[in-house]
């Protein structure tokens, strides 16, 4: 199974959204075959917490704009890692020590990743990119 069409738009309108507040590394997975829950994982760091919270109020609002609404959403409170859960794809924004503490791209390297369009791949995306080419 993979992520449906409508999962691969939300990915891209999120991962856009991220971009435009200067996310930094922006990465998106196919999870459908791990995961019986949500299709794709969005994942995405800020240097500070006023950053983070910034990129999840955007990303919240061009999501709203195409009528899709988290149906959870963890984590505002300390603004280090948000989660944003829309079902089929779970968007999570962290603050770069925790994206380096957790490792979520260890744990989902074997997912397929889904590819973001040039202008959504957000701070240090398109250097470590052309680093492994």
């Amino acid at each position: 199974m993979t992520a449906t069409d409508r999962t691969v738009e939300l990915v891209n309108i999120a991962a856009a959204a991220a971009a435009d507040k200067l996310a930094r590394d922006i990465v998106a997975y196919d999870v459908s075959d791990q995961l019986v829950i949500t299709d794709a994982f969005v994942l995405c760091s800020a240097p500070n917490d006023r950053q983070v919270r910034s990129i999840v109020d955007e990303v919240e609002e061009r999501m709203r704009q195409v009528g899709a609404k988290p149906v959870r959403r963890e984590g505002e409170r300390d603004g280090r890692w948000v989660l944003l859960d829309y079902v089929d794809l779970v968007v999570h924004v962290q603050h770069e020590e925790e994206r380096g503490f957790y490792g979520l791209e260890r744990l989902w390297k074997d997912c397929p990743e889904i590819a973001l369009p040039e202008g959504a791949r957000g701070v240090g995306r398109e250097a470590n990119d052309d680093a492994g080419s």
